[in-house]
């Protein structure tokens, strides 16, 4: 079975920063592969291309520019917010809480939680990078399809992976 939309994905990968030599940024292996529904949404599109099309036993290895993946860095991303919001109660920021390069999760004007930095602060603001943490840049993917199926229907109901013998809600 070649993978398609809504296929049943089981792959190993690594994803390297700038070309296979990279430092590894990320790996999945066969002990701990990775088990996804194809096609949903949920992935770089252009990874999706990428991947359209293959079959079981088949490598691969491809490389996509910062426009392809997350995008370049933009200053635009860049945050100042008071660092009252950072306060408890008393008036006081937890430990550990405020610490560069800590990732915090906040929430926008939209309610939808955004990721960002912290890159430095003062006694009135926190300075933070909401940029994706791979923004600006180029990956290089490599790795093996293990196995590809049809989805369950509780799968395509959920368009989701759901692990065999797992809860259904």
């Amino acid at each position: 079975m070649t993978i398609d939309d809504y296929s049943i994905v089981t792959m190993t990968y690594e994803v390297r920063d700038g070309g296979p030599s990279g430092t590894l940024l990320e790996r999945m292996d066969v002990n701990y592969p990775f088990k996804f529904m194809f096609g949903t949404g949920r992935m770089l599109p252009a990874w999706e291309r990428r991947m359209f099309g293959l079959r079981s036993g088949m490598g691969f290895s491809f490389q996509l520019a910062p426009d392809d993946a997350y995008g370049q860095r933009d200053d635009v991303h860049i945050l100042e917010a008071p660092i009252t919001i950072f306060q408890n109660e008393r008036e006081q920021i937890e430990p550990g809480l405020l610490e560069r390069g800590q990732y915090l999760t906040l929430t926008d004007a939209d309610g939808k939680a955004v990721n960002a930095k912290v890159v430095d602060w003062n006694d009135n603001t926190v300075t933070l990078d909401a940029n994706h943490a791979l923004a600006g840049k180029t990956l290089f993917f490599s790795g093996a399809i293990l196995n590809v199926r049809k989805p369950t229907v509780d799968e395509l109901v959920r368009k989701q992976y759901i692990e065999e013998g797992g809860v259904r809600r």
